[in-house]
């Protein structure tokens, strides 16, 4: 799972089927691996118009001009709007997100439940202190013989 898709999984319930599905497609000596923003970090913080604004010119397209704005935050439930205004006919679209952001202890713990291994949790190598990437494997009972 790359992207923090691990974040848009927003209930327990979600996230558990997430996690079974995984578990049922791995097989021996295979790996669940996936990164998830860090909350302690809190990302969030940053996502404004001025820390966010970028300007690309994109061929075949024009100008396109894009930002974030944090919307709301409650809980581990963090909900952002991403906009884009394109310069050559003046489209604005706007995308609205909401994140739920899990702890390394309890995203151990989700793991553990769905009969998985944590084997390591690193830094994101591009990221380093943003994020946790969690290396993960079948336990033993999962085995198919």
């Amino acid at each position: 799972m790359t992207g923090n898709v691990a974040q848009v999984f927003l209930t327990g319930r979600e996230w558990a089927a997430a996690l079974r599905a995984a578990r049922q497609a791995l097989r021996r000596g295979g790996r669940l691996v996936f990164e998830s923003r860090d909350p302690a970090r809190e990302a969030w913080r940053e996502w404004n118009r001025d820390q966010t604004y970028r300007r690309v010119s994109v061929p075949g397209v024009g100008l396109v001009e894009t930002w974030t704005d944090l919307t709301k935050v409650a809980g581990n439930l963090v909900s952002f709007r991403t906009t884009f205004a394109f310069g050559r006919d003046g489209a604005v679209l706007t995308s609205d997100s909401t994140l739920r952001f899990r702890g390394r202890d309890e995203l151990a713990r989700s793991l553990r439940a769905a009969g998985l291994v944590v084997d390591e949790v690193r830094d994101a190598p591009d990221r380093p202190g943003r994020e946790l990437v969690f290396i993960a494997r079948l336990a033993v009972k999962h085995f198919r013989r």
